[in-house]
This record gives structure tokens, sequence and C-alpha cells, in this order.
């Protein structure tokens, strides 16, 4: 697969604590170097990254990140400033305690709630697959897929482990055709890359693929 292939899938990720406003103009620069889908930043530089990029580069931010566990007026309120701040897309945090209590009704209507306030914009879903069983990873797939949501995403990447091939192609084969996959969290090799494209994966966030294709320019870019 062409790297230009995989860049192209990619939300080029800096979500650290301590991310910096030079770390973040970075990514800017090298998601629109790269041809990169977007960039994911946090939402208090959201503002200075769109009016940095303009209309060269989408912006992702994180909502409910990355616990999930913010009531849902919280993350409606969090959407609704991401968007006034320019923000092209929404990953949002699922509710894990509501997932083990089963609380789906609630959860659903907090994904419908998020998406109504995206006005339109790309909603991706994160349901942190290293903290839920098989059959909970299959019920918010229903969930998502009911909701009008865009994607569902594996990882925040900020828990216990990150996207694995066997939960791709789960969440791929339970979601609905409408609904896209985005795998997230440790994706460390090209090969994990292309690995996840090829079960399903729509999008792919990571910090590293930009990295690994800079080291590797003029092999097959």
């Amino acid at each position: 697969m062409k790297h230009q292939d995989i860049l192209s899938r990619c939300d080029h990720t800096l979500l650290k604590q301590d991310a910096t406003w030079a770390q973040i103009k970075e990514i800017c620069d090298d998601g629109k170097k790269y041809h990169c889908a977007s960039v994911c930043i946090p939402a208090a530089y959201v503002r200075q990254a769109a009016d940095y990029v303009g209309n060269d580069l989408k912006i992702c931010t994180v909502i409910g990140f990355p616990n999930g566990y913010s009531t849902t007026a919280t993350k409606v309120f969090e959407t609704e400033d991401a968007i006034k701040n320019g923000a092209d897309e929404i990953d949002m945090v699922v509710n894990i305690g509501w997932v083990k209590d089963q609380r789906w009704d609630d959860i659903l209507a907090e994904l419908k709630a998020v998406k109504t306030v995206c006005q339109g914009r790309i909603l991706k879903v994160i349901i942190e697959t290293c903290l839920l069983t098989e059959e909970e990873k299959i019920k918010l797939c229903e969930l998502v897929s009911l909701s009008g949501a865009d994607f569902i995403k594996t990882s925040t990447g900020f828990s216990t482990g990150g996207a694995t091939r066997e939960d791709v192609a789960l969440l791929r084969k339970h979601v609905a055709p409408t609904v896209k996959v985005k795998a997230a969290g440790g994706i460390a090799t090209l090969q994990d890359a292309e690995d996840f494209i090829k079960l399903g994966a729509d999008r792919l966030g990571t910090s590293r693929i930009v990295k690994l294709v800079k080291g590797q320019q003029g092999e097959g870019y």
C-alpha cells in the first residue's frame, strides 16, 4: 500500500497534556504537507489551529476526553464550543460506566444529543475497547449505528490498551454499513496501519505514521 493511501486516512494526533502551540503548529504543518484526513488536537487549541490552517486541513478535537464520564450536558456544551471555535470533526468518549451498568437508553440519548449539535459535522464515538467485553462492544456497535454517528472508534490511547486487529474486525462486522471504523492507539508501524485498513478501518488515529513516512521519504511515497 502506498504511503499516501495510508496518510490520507490518518487523523494526525497530538493530545498529550503538555502539548504546546509550537508542537500543535508543527503537526498542522505536517498534516497539510502529507495530506492527512485531519489533525486531532486539544480543544483549547482549536481556534488557533483553525485560524492557522484555514481551509487547507480539517481540525478534529475530543469531547469527554479521555474518561468519558462527563455529563451529557457537559459533552453537548464542549461540542458546541468546539464547533464555534472551528472544529470540523468531533471524537467523543462514551460513558464506560453506563456501559457496565447497561444504561443503553441513556447512552443512545447522549450519542444522539451530541450528534445533533454537531450540525452535520463528523462524529466519532470512542468506545475504549480495552475496557469492554465482546458483548459490550457488539452492543455499542448497535447503539452507535442507531445514533446517527459517523464512526465508531476503538480507543483514546490513554487507557490500558489501543486498537487491535481483532477489535477492528469485530467492529466492522457488527456496525451498520453507514458507520465507519476508526482504529486508534498503539499504531506503531506502517504495517500496523496497512493491516487495520485492510480489516476495515477507514481512519487511523496516530501520532507515529507521519513521523515514519518522514523518515522513509523516497521509499514508495
